[in-house]
């Protein structure tokens, strides 16, 4: 049975990114992607850039998946971008709360993820396979495991289809996350989230500022190479590969790669996988 595979991107700053964002997309879609997802920024920073290279994937052939954060939005707002979803011929949206601006002091007319897919669904029906996130380690901002469980129940109830999670490197949190979640009696996909890993220092970093934890045995061996860069590619391309082949022989329903905009790593990972040529 085919493995499902999905590849996220954030929309270039530049021609120049953009440039070689097309050549990333088309060196991917030898992996043929169910879609490409695109970000959108804090209070809809990227709105326009995000809808511009969304509308370019999909009229390359591809199937695209805009993000769409309600922080900071109006219903007004977001009412008039699931229209240019509509009219652009998408079909799927990962719809996410989204993290407030800098200095923002409101969220806004939403204040959850689950009251914008309540929304979705109510302005455009079944039009769109709306993916919505999930976080095996707990979302930093939840009170406890429980009430982050209860958050989540809370989006599948208001009309999502499938999950997406934050990438993680402990293979139990995710399948004790799958298995609370079908104590709930939800049978919802939840596709783990992969972060290929090209720099320590980097991830380091992005997992302090999301809340991602780096195992500590991880954290030391890559600490250990110092500034041998070929020496830390080549151990987070073993790290992440075993990761992926555990999570398909548990049962995952597939792998969603946060690319950031690099072709070699995930292409790289997949051939290690048997998933390409």
């Amino acid at each position: 049975m085919r493995t499902e595979l999905s590849i996220e991107f954030f929309p270039p700053q530049s021609a120049e990114g953009a440039d070689k964002l097309r050549a990333t997309r088309d060196q991917l879609a030898v992996l043929e992607p169910g879609f490409f997802s695109v970000t959108y920024g804090a209070g809809g920073s990227t709105r326009e850039r995000t809808f511009a290279t969304v509308k370019e994937i999909a009229a390359a052939g591809y199937e695209a998946a805009p993000h769409l954060s309600c922080v900071g939005a109006s219903r007004d707002s977001i009412r008039g971008i699931l229209q240019e979803y509509v009219a652009a011929g998408i079909r799927r949206i990962v719809a996410l709360r989204g993290d407030l601006p800098s200095g923002a002091g409101a969220a806004g007319e939403f204040r959850y993820a689950s009251e914008l897919v309540e929304f979705i669904r109510a302005e455009t029906g079944d039009r769109f396979h709306i993916e919505v996130a999930a976080y095996p380690e707990w979302h930093p901002q939840a009170k406890s495991p429980k009430d982050d469980l209860a958050a989540f129940k809370r989006k599948v109830e208001a009309g999502a289809n499938s999950a997406i999670t934050q990438y993680f490197y402990n293979l139990d949190a995710y399948l004790h996350f799958v298995d609370e979640v079908r104590k709930l009696g939800l049978d919802t996909p939840i596709v783990p989230g992969i972060m290929p890993i090209g720099s320590f220092s980097k991830l380091a970093r992005f997992s302090d500022a999301c809340g991602a934890e780096i195992p500590r045995w991880m954290r030391k061996t890559f600490e250990s190479y110092g500034d041998d860069s070929d020496a830390i590619r080549a151990f987070g391309l073993d790290v992440v590969t075993r990761l992926c082949e555990q999570l398909l022989a548990a049962g995952a329903p597939g792998l969603h790669f946060y690319s950031m905009n690099q072709a070699a790593p995930t292409l790289e990972i997949c051939r290690r996988l048997g998933l390409t040529a």
